[in-house]
C-alpha cells in the first residue's frame, strides 16, 4: 500500500498574445472545454498515492480551431481511458501508456478524417504515479521536469526535426500521427518514489520564455506549491506570454495520516 500522497498546482492561461486557448490538461479529473479562456487562477489538490493519480498537458497546434479541437479530444480521451483503467495503471503501466497513447491518438487522427482536416494535432506530456514510482511520458515538445535537491533536470524529449531559422521546428512525435505514415513512439522515463520530488509539467508557453535556470531557481523556492505555479505563470507572461501557458506542479510527500483516516472514513460512508 502506498505511503505517499501527491500534492499538485496547476493553472492555464490564453497568455498576453493569442486570442485563444490551444492549451488543455487532464488533473485529477479536471479539465477544460473545447472553447474556454484557461482556468480562474491557480487550482490545487493533494490525492493519496493508493488513487494512482495521473495528469497530463496538451498543446493542441493546427491553425483556426484545429489545436483546441485536438488538445480537448485528446485530455477528453485520456480521462475516459484513465478512469476505466486504474488497475492497469497500477498493475502493468507500461502497458496502459502504450494503449492511452494509442486511444489518444486515434481519437485525434478520427476526427480529422472525418472532417477532413491533415494538419491538426496535439502535444503530449503526462505523469503516473503507481505505488512504488512515477512513469512520465511525453510526445512532442511539452515539457517534463524532475527537481530533486535544488537541481533540475529535463526527464522529457523533445520531438523536433533539426532546426530551423524562422519560427518553431516541426514535431516529429504528436497526437493526431496517422498511424498509416508513422509510428508513434512516445518517450518514457521511471523514478522511485522519493519524499520532496518535484516534478513540472508544462506547454512551450513556459519553456519559450523562461530559460531551464530561470526555471530552476522559481522551482527551488521555500514556498508552498501554489505560490511556485503563480511565480511561474508571473515570469512567463512578464518575459512576453507569446502563447498559451499550462502549468501542472507535483509533489512527492509523506502520507497525511488524518487526511487518510478521513478519506478511509468517506469511502466507508459511500459504500453504505
Amino acid at each position: 500500500m502506498a505511503m505517499y500522497q501527491i500534492e499538485c498546482a496547476y493553472t492555464c492561461h490564453t497568455g498576453n498574445i493569442r486570442a485563444n486557448n490551444e492549451d488543455n490538461f487532464w488533473c485529477f479529473g479536471e479539465s477544460l472545454p473545447v472553447n474556454n479562456e484557461g482556468t480562474k487562477g491557480i487550482c490545487s489538490k493533494i490525492i493519496s498515492g493508493n488513487r494512482v493519480p495521473a495528469m497530463a498537458v496538451f498543446d493542441g497546434m493546427g491553425g483556426e480551431s484545429c489545436g483546441e479541437i485536438a488538445a480537448f479530444l485528446a485530455s477528453e480521451e485520456f480521462g475516459k481511458f484513465y478512469n476505466a483503467n486504474k488497475r492497469m495503471l497500477r498493475d502493468m503501466p507500461e502497458d496502459f501508456i502504450d494503449d492511452v497513447c494509442e486511444k489518444m491518438n486515434q481519437a485525434v487522427c478520427r476526427y480529422g478524417t472525418d472532417h477532413h482536416i491533415w494538419s491538426m494535432g496535439s502535444t503530449m506530456a503526462m505523469l503516473l504515479f503507481t505505488p512504488e514510482s512515477m512513469f512520465a511520458c511525453n510526445l512532442g515538445d511539452s515539457r517534463i521536469y524532475f527537481m530533486d535537491g535544488g537541481k533540475l533536470q529535463q526527464i522529457s524529449t523533445d520531438h523536433v526535426f533539426g532546426g530551423t531559422a524562422v519560427g518553431k521546428a516541426p514535431l516529429t512525435q504528436y497526437l493526431g500521427l496517422p498511424e498509416e505514415l508513422q509510428r508513434l513512439e512516445p518517450s518514457v522515463t521511471e523514478i522511485e518514489h522519493k519524499e520532496g520530488y518535484r516534478y513540472l509539467l508544462c506547454s512551450d508557453g513556459v519553456t519559450d520564455m523562461l530559460s531551464d535556470s530561470e526555471i530552476e531557481a522559481i522551482l527551488s523556492q521555500d514556498m508552498e506549491i501554489p505560490e511556485i505555479v503563480n511565480d511561474l505563470l508571473k515570469n512567463a507572461l512578464q518575459k512576453g506570454g507569446r502563447d498559451n501557458v499550462t502549468i501542472v506542479l507535483c509533489e512527492v510527500q509523506k502520507l497525511d495520516t488524518v487526511r487518510r483516516m478521513k478519506e478511509w472514513m468517506k469511502n466507508l460512508k459511500d459504500k453504505k
